[in-house]
Order: C-alpha cells, then structure tokens, then sequence
C-alpha cells in the first residue's frame, strides 16, 4: 500500500469523481447515476470547503476511490458534526483493505476539522460495507432516516 495516498480533491478531480459516482449510484438503491447534477454538486463542494471536503484514495496518481465529509452543526453535540457520504472503491480495487484506509483518513480528518460525530448512511442490503463500519467503531443509530426530495 506505499504507492496509495489520500488527498483532498481539488476541481481537478471533479471528474474522477463523478465516475466513480456513478458506480456508486447504480449500486445504490435510492439512487441514479445523473453526471452533471453530481459534477455540479462535487464542485460546489470543492469550492466550499466550509461545505465538506472530499477525499480521494489514489494509486500512482490515478484516483481509486472518494468519501464526501459534509458539515453540519449539531445542537445535541454542541458542535460541528460531519455527514460521511459517497464512498466507493472502485471495482478493481476493492478486498484490498482500501476501503478501510480511505475510511480512516475521512475519521481522522474529521476530528483535525473540529467535528464531534461524524454519521453516515448505508444501504440496508451492503452487509460488506456494514460490518467494516461496525468494526472501525460505528454504531447503529435509534434514529430512521426519512427524506423529502424536491
């Protein structure tokens, strides 16, 4: 793993990310694979850094895979917290324990960034996903997650 670096995206990656989305999104139930509307998003993303951040797993400069941290105020913490969205590994590369190194990283930058709980969502059937979350420390939450999508 000594030729793997994780690094905050720049808008030069916008579109290494969005392909990446796009195995993501047609693996995840809830939602489509929409190229503009994720390059806009990760853009205004990149650009805003008070927003999130995006991290990027790259292997000999080729990006591999990308977590979003979101940031969000929370008033039962008192403090920032963080939304880890958009994890993916590309195919290729997964079973490597890359998924676990990115996941890492996204942990430990969002502590340096001040943040007291970091949250995220799975899809009930990724099992894989699940057990490494639950195994780097996450843990199910009381509360259900509910949307309204305009």
């Amino acid at each position: 793993m000594t030729d793997i670096i994780v690094s905050q995206a720049t808008n030069k990656d916008i579109q290494s990310i969005t392909q990446l989305l796009e195995i993501l999104f047609t693996q995840e139930a809830d939602f489509e694979p929409q190229p503009e509307k994720q390059a806009q998003a990760i853009a205004d993303i990149v650009s805003h850094p008070e927003k999130g951040h995006f991290l990027l797993l790259r292997h000999q400069q080729k990006v591999i895979g990308a977590v979003s941290l979101l940031y969000i105020p929370s008033t039962a913490m008192g403090g920032q917290s963080a939304l880890l969205e958009d994890m993916i590994i590309s195919p290729d590369f997964r079973g490597k324990g890359y998924g676990r190194q990115l996941l890492n990283a996204a942990v430990e930058f969002a502590q340096q960034q001040g943040c007291l709980r970091l949250t995220l969502l799975t899809d009930k059937s990724n099992m894989i996903a699940q057990k490494m979350y639950k195994q780097l420390g996450f843990e199910y939450s009381a509360m259900l997650p509910m949307r309204l999508v305009f």
